[in-house]
C-alpha cells in the first residue's frame, strides 16, 4: 500500500478530506483497510483511497526482525495463492432458503447447496462450512432458537480455522436474533453476519444473491461484531452492514427494508468495495468468545394508545411476568389525567411487585426526554425505566438482563447498547 509505510503498534496521523485520525496502527486483514485504535479505546478503520497524508508520529519499539530468506526463496513464498478464509453458515430458514411451490404458488424449504448455488460467487471469497441446526420462518423463532444460533456460533468462533460466521434467517424477525446474539456473543474476536432475502431464491429478483456476497466479505472483514447485512437501496448496487442491536425491519415486502435505528451503518459493501462508515470493534483471532444465554422468557410488550386500560398491566403481573416493554407517546408519556385510563398507578403497582417496566418510543427515530413535559416526569416517579433502544431490542435486552438476578436491572437496562 502505497500509504502503509507503518507498522503495526506504531502511533500514526492520518488525514482525510473530512477530519485528522490519529491513533495507533493495528493488524489489518483487508489490504484496502487501515485499522486505527484512537485515544477513546475505538477502534476504526479507514480507506486507504480516502487517506490524504499519512504520518508516523511515534515508531513502536520492536524486537530485532530475523534475517531475511533468500530473494528467491520470498519469491516463491509470494507466487504460492492463499487459501480462502472458512467461514460457517448457520443456515435456519426463512424466504432466503426458500423456492416457489408451482402447485401451491406458495414457497417451500430448500437444502443448503441450493442457497449456496445463487451465489456462485462465494467460491472466490470464502470456502463455507455448512450448520443447517433447523429450517424456521422467523415468525416461529423463539429464545431456544436464539440461544440454539448462539453456541453453534460460539463452537466456531473458537475454531482457529473459522474467520467469520454467516447465519441465514428469515427477515421478519431478523432483528429480534440481531440483538439476542449481541447480548449472547460477549467478547467477540470474530465478525458474525445475519443476512436474508426478501425474494425467494429462484426468482429474477431475488436479493439473496448481493446480501449472501456481501455477508461473505462482511464475515472475512476486520469488523469484530454482530450484524445485518442487506439491501441499501432497491438496486442490486450495494449492502449496508447494521449493528445488531440498531435493526429494524421497515418494510414489509422492499429488498432495501432494514434501516439502522439513531445510528449510522458500519459499512457499505458492494461487489468490489468495503467502505467503513463508524468506528467499529475490530478483529482479534486470539480473543475468546463469552458465551451467555441466561434468558426470562415471561418478558412481553404493549402499546400505550388512547383509551387502552392500564388493567393489561395487571393481568401480565398476575399471569407471572418479569418485565413489560411499553411504547409511551410522545417523549415518553401514558395516560395519566382521566381516572378511568390512568396508568400510572397500575404501572407503579407492579414495579412495587417486582415487575420490571421498561418505557420505549413509539417513534421510528429520536429519544425520549420524559423531563420535558410533566406527564413524562409523572411516569418517571412510577420507577419506570426509560430506554433509547428500539421497543424490539428493549424486548430482547431485557429478558436477557432479567437473566442475571444479581445484575443491576435499571443500570443495564438504561446503557444504550
Amino acid at each position: 500500500m502505497k500509504t502503509k509505510t507503518f507498522q503495526p503498534g506504531d502511533l500514526i496521523q492520518l488525514k482525510t478530506k473530512s477530519k485528522t485520525w490519529k491513533g495507533h496502527a493495528l493488524q489489518s486483514h483487508d489490504s484496502e483497510i487501515i485499522l486505527l485504535k484512537l485515544q477513546s479505546g475505538y477502534n476504526i478503520g479507514i480507506r486507504e483511497s480516502e487517506i490524504l497524508d499519512a504520518k508516523i508520529l511515534e515508531p513502536h519499539q520492536r524486537s530485532v526482525p530475523p534475517a531475511k530468506r533468500p530473494t528467491s526463496e520470498a519469491s516463491h513464498q509470494r507466487s504460492v495463492p492463499q487459501k480462502l478464509p472458512n467461514v460457517a453458515f448457520v443456515i435456519t430458514g426463512g424466504t432466503i432458503s426458500a423456492r416457489i411451490d408451482p402447485k401451491s404458488g406458495g414457497t417451500f424449504p430448500t437444502n443448503a447447496k441450493g442457497l449456496l448455488e445463487i451465489a456462485p460467487e462465494l467460491k472466490e471469497i470464502c470456502n463455507p462450512i455448512i450448520e443447517n441446526p433447523f429450517m424456521k420462518l422467523s415468525e416461529d423463532m423463539d429464545p431456544k432458537d436464539w440461544k440454539t444460533i448462539a453456541e453453534i456460533c460460539k463452537k466456531h468462533l473458537d475454531d482457529p480455522k473459522i474467520s467469520g460466521i454467516i447465519v441465514t434467517h428469515g427477515s421478519d424477525t431478523l432483528h429480534y436474533t440481531g440483538a439476542a446474539l449481541s447480548y449472547f456473543l460477549q467478547d467477540l474476536g470474530k465478525p458474525v453476519a445475519l443476512t436474508f432475502s426478501q425474494r425467494s431464491i429462484d426468482r429474477a429478483s431475488t436479493d439473496a444473491n448481493l446480501n449472501l456476497i456481501c455477508a461473505a466479505k462482511y464475515a472475512t472483514s476486520d469488523i469484530a461484531e454482530v450484524a445485518i447485512i442487506g439491501h441499501e437501496t432497491e438496486n442490486d448496487s450495494s449492502c449496508i452492514a447494521i449493528q445488531g442491536t440498531k435493526a429494524r425491519k421497515m418494510h414489509t415486502s422492499k429488498r432495501s427494508t432494514f434501516k439502522p435505528i439513531n445510528s449510522e451503518p458500519i459499512a457499505r459493501i458492494t461487489r468490489d468495495s468495503f467502505e467503513i462508515l463508524k468506528e467499529f470493534n475490530a478483529r482479534d483471532d486470539s480473543r475468546k468468545t463469552k458465551l451467555d444465554t441466561k434468558y426470562q422468557n415471561k418478558v412481553t410488550s404493549i402499546k400505550a394508545h388512547p383509551g387502552r386500560d392500564p388493567a393489561i398491566i395487571d393481568f401480565y403481573l398476575q399471569q407471572g411476568y418479569k418485565g413489560l416493554v411499553i411504547e409511551t407517546t410522545g417523549l415518553g408519556h401514558t395516560p395519566a389525567k382521566s381516572s378511568e385510563h390512568n396508568w400510572l398507578p397500575k404501572i407503579k403497582k407492579a414495579i412495587e411487585a417486582g415487575m420490571t417496566i421498561i418505557a420505549t418510543a413509539q417513534t421510528i427515530n429520536g429519544n425520549l426526554n420524559p423531563n420535558v413535559y410533566s406527564a413524562g416526569r409523572d411516569l418517571q416517579k412510577t420507577g419506570i425505566i426509560f430506554s433509547n433502544l428500539t421497543t424490539e431490542t428493549a424486548l430482547v435486552k431485557l429478558g436477557w438482563v432479567l437473566g442475571h438476578k444479581q445484575w443491576n436491572k435499571s443500570k443495564k437496562m438504561k446503557e444504550n447498547l
